[in-house]
């Protein structure tokens, strides 16, 4: 007994004084209590085994408005039927509409169902009855009557002529149907030996105010013991979306590692996306199947003239570089060309032709754009982690190290480097990290050092470490999912359960 409240002590009371079972509707009128305030206390008694609840759920039928309304006044077949019967069993439209009472909303349904019903037949202005006499009600008006005598009946328990006239109802859109819960208490043994030990009436107080403390009454009244450990409701409170946390940490990470941040319009031209790169006017990639044009405006504006022939010099012979160069003839109008930047190294070129003397530690973790097909693995605009690093003496190993640096703070422990091909820098290689789940190894990122052919139009003798990855690849294995779509799906289940990340 010790912990049990008022609600509860008069629940296992009027349980007691049942027989020790009984709805929960019988309980609240025993003891004077709420529904609620019932199913409160019968929480609480179910938890600690005092009780146990059984639930049976059926469907119950009500009638709505208009049904109600036809409870009381007949159905309009039936009050034109005896119109018409009134009127010697033949008479205009018209006539019986108003020999009936039905408005011309209702004349219409009464028309059509005495048709249906075999009652009549109407031909010209003239309804002509086809029975001498009022015909008995039917399946349909006698449930109408016992729904509208009883408010509402189960639909198990009608036999299956009634049934067959709810069918009629439903159509006719005159009844609703709700599924109910029918909850029924029984005193378990623990709790017959709870009752049989006696239950005391006493009034609780659950609030200690300051008049019960000034006046001294605290000391007389029962304070309501709560239980502190007792389940609560779920509570899903506002937070940030898991990418954008990680968004977020790969930020603090690279602040961290004395990186400056640098954003870009996500329109950029061509020149900066593709040409200040060393990427050829013909490359697959150029193609509309891979990129976004805009189709107004078309074209934007190219920087300045000395540096455009740089490039350009770069494209068709290699310039000063010493490369041969991609050997055709470049186009401006083909660099002005406006797109959705595939890749936030548009703005890492354009903040290196602007800032020159070393050292340079910079990164970008902003959205782009891909012409691709959305799937598990592929989506149209994603996020792009992108950085460089600019000094007089820095190798391809301190980009390695670099990055194993930021990878390991996400907990990623074993990373490895492997070779690859990049079209803008010489050597190249690609991050991988080992996907203990999968059991597999997962790209992270492209990485490597500038071309010649990159450097000489923007006039930067250092070397230059570079790299890209997208940053949805790295929130899939943080989060631990296999499908990318899920990052954008606003699937509140997924939020609710995804915690704040570390």
């Amino acid at each position: 007994m010790a912990g049990l409240r008022l609600h509860e002590r008069k629940t296992l009371m009027a349980l007691q004084g049942l027989g020790g079972k009984a709805s929960v509707e019988d309980i609240a009128e025993k003891s004077g209590l709420a529904h609620a305030a019932v199913m409160r206390a019968t929480l609480t008694l179910s938890t600690r085994n005092l009780v146990r609840v059984h639930e049976r759920k059926w469907n119950v039928v009500t009638l709505n408005e208009e049904g109600g309304s036809y409870a009381q006044h007949g159905l309009p077949e039936r009050r034109l039927l005896r119109a018409l019967l009134g009127l010697g069993g033949e008479a205009d439209v018209d006539e019986a509409a108003r020999e009936a009472g039905l408005d011309a909303g209702l004349m219409p349904i009464a028309l059509g169902w005495l048709k249906r019903k075999n009652w009549g037949v109407i031909k010209g202005e003239k309804c002509t009855l086809n029975v001498n006499t009022e015909p008995p009600l039917g399946d349909d008006e006698k449930l109408l009557a016992k729904i509208f005598e009883g408010r509402s009946i189960i639909v198990d328990d009608l036999s299956r002529e009634l049934k067959e006239a709810l069918n009629i109802l439903k159509k006719r859109k005159l009844v609703d149907l709700e599924e109910k819960t029918y909850r029924e208490l029984e005193l378990t043994e623990e709790g017959w030996k709870t009752v049989k030990k006696g239950l005391e009436i006493l009034e609780e107080v659950t609030q200690l105010t300051p008049e019960l403390i000034i006046s001294g009454r605290w000391k007389s009244v029962k304070l309501t013991r709560f239980d502190v450990a007792a389940p609560g409701p779920a509570v899903y409170p506002g937070k940030v979306h898991p990418l954008q946390q990680i968004i977020k940490r790969a930020r603090e990470i690279f602040l961290e590692m004395g990186f400056t941040e640098i954003r870009g319009p996500l329109v950029e031209t061509a020149f900066w996306n593709f040409d200040a790169l060393f990427q050829p006017q013909d490359h697959p990639a150029r193609e509309m199947m891979d990129t976004f044009y805009l189709a107004n405006p078309q074209a934007g504006r190219l920087p300045s003239k000395r540096f455009v022939e740089a490039v350009a010099k770069t494209h068709e012979d290699g310039w000063v570089t010493g490369s041969k160069g991609w050997r055709y003839k470049w186009n401006p109008e083909e660099a002005k060309r406006l797109v959705l930047r595939t890749h936030t190294t548009a703005e890492t070129i354009k903040y290196l032709a602007a800032h020159k003397k070393p050292p340079i530690k910079v990164f970008s973790v902003d959205r782009v754009y891909r012409n691709e097909q959305v799937t598990y693995k592929h989506l149209a605009e994603f996020h792009q982690i992108e950085g460089i690093v600019v000094d007089k003496r820095v190798t391809l190993r301190d980009l390695m190290g670099t990055l194993k640096t930021f990878y390991t703070k996400f907990g990623l422990e074993k990373i490895e480097f492997w070779p690859s091909y990049f079209p803008y820098t010489e050597p190249s290689a690609q991050a991988v990290a080992y996907h203990p789940r999968l059991k597999r190894w997962i790209e992270l990122c492209g990485m490597g050092i500038f071309r010649p052919e990159v450097l000489a139009p923007v006039r930067v003798k250092c070397p230059v470490l570079a790299w890209g990855g997208g940053l949805e690849r790295l929130a899939m294995i943080e989060l631990g999912l296999d499908d990318i779509r899920l990052l954008y799906a606003n699937n509140l289940g997924w939020l609710r359960r995804t915690p704040l990340c570390q």
